[in-house]
Parts: structure tokens; C-alpha cells; sequence
């Protein structure tokens, strides 16, 4: 008999968070009712608070999967483990593959192996968010009129919709096209209790993106009734308003809706508290605290946090330049050197990464000199800062970006563009470059689909290392041409087809072993590695 793997793995992790699960049954063994619990709550909100802290601490875990792999990786840090993943499967984002480089099965999409340890990590940690969206809009009444109430139910709908919305393009391609096709199984409060004990089949993109829109519609409408009546969240790892039309943009873009696309984007910056960050704010070093002034959504990250007092099990680790960390032996991340060749020497960004001569304008004396000390080669990245601006720190506390508001700027020039106006698209773009990234920027571009693919680069440039990239390749349907990238090892040096099979996850051998309503055969298929080719040089 099967065991429920998704749900038996999430109530582990529920007994951690006693907020809400212990108020499903009452002493005599009845079932409590949202009514019931949500008097509790009344009586006792730092329950209510629980209930919804329980979703977002798992944005920052060290190891969560440890009981599930068997092993403790150290490249599992919950949800920024989904964006190193995504990263290294790009073209993007180089590395060496090395035995101090946790992303080198990343790199190799060795990750495809059902049975790999990104394989489950991946799936765990955004059903495990899943998993605790569904408990707390369980434990509030749907027709609420505690404006508390309405914005924890409007975070845990607006979050779960974030986490089918990556799950849709990780498991299955693009929107368009393919809606027909087998995403991934939907579970919400509604029907787990059936699917724990009967398991749940793959729904079909569409009926998964069904779920996301109705999720994105209950969270904005209890976020916006919450902050009618003055509530507000206390920081930015908390979604709001704004973010939640953030993600209702990203969702009408992959569904090429476009006026919806941009119609959300500028609601999300009306919205916001949020702005772009200027030319003076970007050249040096930055991105590494959520009170940035372009930051709409992040994981926040305290000094207590154990990611931290881990030293080396944590974001900055991986990715930092600057910090003590795995990236001071694996030799970093750099950007692909044919994409930073087509960077402008008036663009800020140029100095987010050493020049061919190692060298950055961007940088101050010191950290040029730690940049050669520690024997970084062209083209790493100094984009991100070190917590609190200390070099060679081993406090790395540093937040992480989820979303910031220049992509909202790109995604409505882009939507006016492919929504049949492709001037203003270009006007929109050529002015949000001109103003906050290069003042002499021009967009050649002229067609429509030209300034997209222009956007596209913009993109590429703009979120380098954000975790964002692979979902624009899945959503516009690329592959994945790393020839003149820079790989250090021509055995990652690959030319991957749009629409190849080995773009796509598959589900854990642990989930199909144990959920009932799934086989084999319902697994993506088994695609063999890529090949090498012969790269490109200067």
C-alpha cells in the first residue's frame, strides 16, 4: 500500500508550527469549526500570526529535506535552493564544476534523475509552502470580516498561487499550447483530505492555472478589504497588494494575455511602496537588503537565523563574491561573457561583474583587492553586496530578492509591445533604461516580437542570478545555447532545442512510488543528458 509521500513529508513539518494544526480537533475528539478556531485566534492572534509565519519560514530553512534524502545537502536552503537550481540548468549564470560547487549536478542536469536529491528538494519545498497555505486558509472563516483575518487569508491564497504558478513552469512547458497537457497534482484545502488518503493525479495546466487566477483573485480581494481598513504588513518577506498583482503580471505574461499582463504591472507599481532603483544606487556593489528601495517582495534573513550560524549553508555562500563561503573555493558565478559583451560601457550594470581584465568600475580599491586576493577570473559577479556592506564576513545574513519592481517595468513594455503597441512598448522600455540603468540606451528594436527578444536580454541582464531567468526560458519557449558562455569545461558547454524534454523536472521516484494516483507512466519522460558540443570563442 502506498504511503502519502507529499502529505506525510509536510506533517513533519507541520508539528513544527502547533499554531493552527492543533485547533482542528477538540479535547472530546469533534472537529472544530473555522468559527471555532477563529474565536480562538481572537483570543489568542499570536496563533493566528503562527499559522501564517509557518509559510514563510520555510523560505529560509537550512537542510528541511534531510530527512527525506537521507543526508544533509548544502544546497538545501528551501526556496532559494529552486532558484540555484534554475540557474545553473540556464545559460546564464557560469560556474565551474567543481567538488566545492553544490549546483554542479545542476549544471549537468543530472537534477532530471527522478531519483537525484534536486529532484525531491525541488518538489518538497514548494509543496511544503503549499502545504502550509492550504492549513492556514483552513483555519480562518472565508467570510471574515477581522481585517487581521482577511490579510493572512489573502497572503496564504496569493503565496499558493507563487508556488503552483513555479511548479506549472518547472513541471510542464509554456502555457500556450499546452493546456491540455499533464502540470502537477492540485492540492488545496478543499481536497486533501482526499488526496491523503487517496492520492492526486497530475492536473492539466490548465486546471492548474484555473487554481492559480481564483487563488490570485481570493488573495487581492482579502488584501485589498485588509488594507482598506489600515492593515499593513510589518516587512517585505510578507506578500501585499502590490506583490500579489506582481505575480498576477507574471501569470498574464506566460499566458500571453497581454492587456492583462500590463494592467496588473501598473497596478502592482501604483501599489507599491516600492520604486527603482536609481543609476547611483545600482552602481556599487548592492541587493542584499530587503529595505532596499526596488525591493517588493524577499526572504528575510536574521543574524539568528540557522542558515546563518551554519557559516556556509545559505544563499550568500553559494553566490557571494565578497563573503566568506563555498564561492571563494569553487571559483563563484559568473554571467555568460557573450551576454556581458553585449552590455554597453554606459550601463551601470557593466560593473556588476569583472570586466575581461578582472576589473570593475564599480568597485572601491578594497573590494577590487579582495576580488584579485582571492583569485577571482573575468567576468564574476559583484553584483551582490556582503551583509552590511563588511567584506570578507562570515555573517551572511543577507536578504534575498523575490521581486523587485523594475520587473514590472519590463513586463508592461513588453505587454504593450506584443499587445499591439509597439511603440509605446519601446518608449516604455527606452525610458525605464535611460532613466534608472543608461542614460544613452537606445532600443534598435522596431517589431514586436524584436522588442521582446530585446526585453528578453534586458532580463537576462537585469535579474542575472535572481532565480528568475529559467521561467522566461520555459515562457517564451528558448533553449539553452551556452556556447560562448564561458564554461570553464566543455562537457557543460551545451546547445539545448527549445521544447527538449530534458528542459523539464520530473517528479521524485519517492512521489510516485507512494501517491496512489500516480504511475511511471505519468512521469515526465526520461530524457538522456545532454550533449556537449563545440564551443564558441573569442
Amino acid at each position: 500500500m502506498k504511503t502519502k509521500y507529499i502529505f506525510a513529508s509536510s506533517l513533519l513539518l507541520s508539528l513544527a508550527f502547533t499554531g493552527c494544526q492543533d485547533l482542528d480537533t477538540a479535547p472530546e475528539g469533534d472537529t472544530v469549526t473555522t468559527d471555532q478556531k477563529e474565536e480562538v485566534y481572537i483570543q489568542n492572534p499570536e496563533r493566528a500570526e503562527a499559522a501564517i509565519n509557518a509559510i514563510y519560514s520555510q523560505f529560509n530553512q537550512r537542510t528541511p529535506n534531510a530527512n527525506a534524502l537521507g543526508t544533509e545537502r548544502h544546497n538545501d536552503i528551501g526556496y532559494p535552493t529552486i532558484m540555484l537550481c534554475t540557474d545553473a540548468n540556464g545559460m546564464d549564470v557560469v560556474s565551474d564544476n567543481n567538488g566545492y560547487n553544490w549546483q554542479g549536478n545542476s549544471l549537468t542536469f543530472d537534477d532530471r534523475d527522478y531519483t537525484s536529491y534536486e529532484a525531491q528538494m525541488v518538489w518538497n519545498d514548494l509543496y511544503n509552502i503549499i502545504f502550509s497555505c492550504n492549513n492556514a486558509i483552513s483555519s480562518f472563516d472565508p467570510e471574515t470580516d477581522n481585517p487581521t483575518f482577511q490579510m493572512y487569508l489573502g497572503r496564504a491564497y496569493a503565496t499558493r498561487a507563487f508556488c503552483y504558478f513555479n511548479l506549472a513552469q518547472l513541471y510542464q512547458f509554456t502555457y500556450v499550447g499546452n493546456q491540455d497537457k499533464p502540470c502537477v497534482p492540485l492540492i488545496t484545502n478543499e481536497n486533501s483530505a482526499d488526496a491523503a488518503a487517496n492520492g492526486a493525479p497530475r492536473a492539466t495546466v490548465q486546471v492548474v492555472y484555473d487554481q492559480i487566477e481564483a487563488d490570485l483573485e481570493n488573495g487581492i480581494n482579502y488584501l485589498k478589504s485588509a488594507e482598506d481598513a489600515g492593515e499593513s504588513r510589518p516587512d517585505r518577506r510578507y506578500i501585499d497588494q502590490s506583490v500579489a498583482y506582481g505575480i498576477r503580471a507574471r501569470v498574464a505574461l506566460t499566458k500571453q494575455e497581454w492587456a492583462a499582463a500590463e494592467e496588473a504591472a501598473q497596478t502592482a507599481i501604483s501599489l507599491s511602496d516600492a520604486r527603482p532603483a536609481t543609476i547611483e544606487e545600482v552602481n556599487h556593489p548592492t541587493f542584499w537588503d530587503v529595505t532596499e528601495p526596488d525591493w517588493m517582495w524577499g526572504v528575510l534573513v536574521e543574524e539568528s537565523d540557522p542558515v546563518v550560524s551554519s557559516g556556509i549553508v545559505n544563499w550568500p555562500s553559494h553566490m557571494g563574491s565578497f563573503n566568506y563561503g563555498y564561492a571563494w573555493y569553487s571559483g563563484g558565478k559568473q554571467i555568460n561573457r557573450a551576454l556581458f559583451n553585449t552590455i554597453p560601457d554606459t550601463d551601470a550594470r557593466k560593473g556588476w561583474w569583472l570586466n575581461a581584465d578582472t576589473e570593475s568600475a564599480n568597485l572601491t580599491a578594497a573590494q577590487q583587492a579582495l576580488m584579485k586576493g582571492y583569485g577571482f577570473g573575468p567576468y564574476t559577479q559583484v553584483k551582490f553586496a556582503p551583509y552590511n556592506n563588511e567584506l570578507e564576513t562570515s555573517t551572511n545574513a543577507n536578504d534575498i530578492p523575490l521581486m523587485r519592481i523594475e520587473e514590472m517595468y519590463l513586463i508592461m513594455a513588453e505587454a504593450q509591445a506584443m499587445g499591439g503597441n509597439a511603440g509605446t512598448g519601446r518608449a516604455t522600455l527606452e525610458s525605464f533604461i535611460q532613466t534608472y540603468r543608461d542614460p544613452e540606451y537606445t532600443c534598435t528594436a522596431a517589431s514586436a516580437t524584436d522588442i521582446q527578444e530585446e526585453i528578453y536580454r534586458q532580463r537576462r541582464i537585469e535579474f542575472w542570478g535572481e532565480g528568475l531567468i529559467w521561467f522566461d526560458i520555459m515562457r517564451l519557449n528558448k533553449g539553452v545555447d551556452r556556447r560562448g558562455a564561458g564554461f570553464p569545461q566543455a562537457a557543460s558547454v551545451y546547445n539545448i532545442e527549445p521544447g527538449s524534454a530534458i528542459l523539464l523536472w520530473r517528479i521524485p521516484q519517492n512521489e510516485i512510488n507512494s501517491n496512489q494516483a500516480l504511475t511511471e507512466d505519468d512521469n515526465n519522460p526520461s530524457a538522456p543528458a545532454p550533449t556537449p558540443v563545440q564551443d564558441i570563442t573569442e
